[in-house]
């Protein structure tokens, strides 16, 4: 994997995957001409004397209390500490370093007024895959995110704890002596600049968004392996249907299903004297739902990849005027909209491959053998696993509340309003988790399905899937302990080996 230049402003989302993926991230050294003038801007600001909220100020509801200039160092150090009241669970290596290169990112425009130092030593600890470890609950997702950028911005001043490559977790100042580092100390600003913005709820919803591409795609697999074992029409992947309609997502979707179905034997073979006119809703409407899904996730991809390339700091330091200028751009609102919307696509997506597991395991729907095993009764084949799916669905839909509804005042009623994003981002991760479980279940009951098709064959793709399941999943006969079986399906699933497997088809891609 190639390495990634940040340039701030301008980074792709393939390049923000990539550095969630582990590539080695370098911040592009033109960048911080622009960041010395932005700390410089600072220091005249502060010369001034003048109230400045966050230089000689305090935080929040008490912005109205002055600060005197000799204690400057010991306030931005006290915000840092003071904030760092983060509970739960650590947040993962991957997505933490997808945060820290997106806080380096932010700061590295030179409107927050971070000194050109303080900046190499993030750049320093992303290189040394030095990771703060930080919680996962306390953000609200207005002010920024505040306590989750606090545990990440509390081992530059040797606070707080870092998870070392081998997965160690040490306290922060004892991996400073190690790497032959000092504690900084903050200059005005700084401990605000590095706690304002919303980069943790934008690499909790940009790395979801990343995984929930695989699992849209391989659905799109598993649906058209799953409309062969059902021996399903094609004719409603029509692209003159989809054509009259006209949605994006709709008709590459469709076109999809087609090139994956194309020259399959087993729809040539019920193709004339079908007594069935119609099939059911989740192989039918494919297109419509899948296509709305995809249509739908782009958007909120959109937004990210703005929100990603942004500057969510207050205040914002404009060095041409030597001003600071208060605002809301830490205000995470986007980014809770978009990850609401992604947990909506991944309900969709979860209860469409369902309802076909449910269908195939049906035989008056699928006319074939009960729960897809060569001996009903004795045996109860697939008949737990579309149980399993089904939990699964519930409990995304219990998941998909909109986060960004439940804004709860903080500060004393100063941050009236806020966001919920963090949340609305960090519950998307047990989401794709879920739904990729549903996909996998999917896949064993389709590749099932098709077994009791005789020397009938599918098309060259879904044959190559078909092959690569019965080389790790092998054909169900008779009962057996099936978690290993589910667990190596969902494995396939978000691993990519489905995609690999139809290597030629056009898959639609969220960018």
């Amino acid at each position: 994997m190639s390495g990634v230049i940040l340039t701030p402003g301008r980074v792709t989302l393939a390049a923000w995957a990539e550095v969630y993926r582990g590539a080695a991230v370098t911040l592009d050294e033109a960048c911080f001409a622009a960041i010395a003038r932005g700390a410089a801007a600072v220091t005249r600001i502060a010369a001034r004397g003048e109230a400045v909220y966050g230089i000689n100020t305090g935080f929040g509801k008490l912005a109205s209390v002055r600060i005197d200039p000799l204690d400057s160092a010991r306030l931005q150090r006290n915000i840092v500490l003071s904030h760092c009241a983060g509970v739960g669970e650590s947040l993962s290596p991957a997505v933490t370093r997808l945060m820290l290169a997106l806080k380096i990112a932010n700061i590295a425009s030179g409107a927050s007024g971070v000194r050109p130092e303080t900046v190499r030593r993030l750049c320093l600890m992303l290189e040394r895959d030095l990771l703060p470890v930080v919680p996962v609950q306390g953000s609200v997702g207005a002010s920024g995110d505040l306590a989750p950028l606090a545990h990440l911005a509390a081992p530059l001043i040797g606070v707080g704890m870092i998870r070392l490559p081998d997965g160690e977790q040490v306290a922060a100042d004892a991996v400073l002596r190690r790497e032959g580092l000092q504690p900084l100390t903050l200059a005005p600003k700084e401990g605000l600049a590095l706690l304002n913005g919303t980069q943790f709820s934008t690499a909790n919803a940009l790395a979801a968004l990343f995984d929930i591409e695989t699992v849209f795609q391989s659905a799109l697999i598993t649906g058209a392996l799953t409309t062969e074992a059902a021996k399903g029409s094609d004719t409603p992947f029509d692209a003159r249907i989809h054509a009259l309609r006209g949605h994006v997502g709709q008709i590459e979707t469709a076109a999809t299903l087609r090139a994956l179905m194309a020259g399959s034997s087993i729809r040539a073979s019920h193709r004339n004297g079908d007594p069935r006119v119609q099939d059911p809703y989740c192989l039918r409407c494919q297109p419509q739902v899948m296509g709305a899904v995809l249509d739908l996730l782009r958007h909120a991809v959109g937004t990210l990849a703005r929100e990603s390339n942004g500057v969510t700091d207050n205040p914002l330091i404009f060095p041409d005027s030597d001003e600071a200028l208060s605002g809301g751009n830490f205000h995470a609102e986007p980014v809770a909209f978009s990850a609401d919307l992604a947990a909506l696509a991944l309900c969709e997506i979860g209860s469409l491959a369902e309802r076909r597991i449910a269908m195939l395991v049906d035989p008056a729907l699928s006319g074939l053998p009960a729960f897809l095993t060569p001996n009903p009764g004795l045996n109860s084949g697939l008949m737990m696993p579309q149980v399993t799916a089904a939990a699964l669905v519930a409990e995304n839909r219990q998941r998909a509340h909109p986060a960004s509804v439940d804004s709860i005042p903080t500060s004393a009623n100063q941050e009236d309003h806020v966001s919920m994003a963090a949340h609305a981002a960090y519950r998307l991760h047990h989401m794709v988790a879920n739904a990729a479980a549903i996909v996998g279940i999917e896949l064993l009951t389709a590749a099932q399905g098709c077994e009791f098709h005789g020397t009938l064959r599918s098309s060259a793709a879904l044959e190559a899937v078909r092959r690569r399941v019965r080389a790790r999943i092998a054909r169900l006969t008779e009962d057996r302990y099936l978690h290993t079986d589910i667990a190596v399906a969902v494995t396939m699933v978000r691993s990519r080996e489905l995609l690999e497997a139809v290597r030629g088809v056009p898959l639609p891609a969220l960018t």
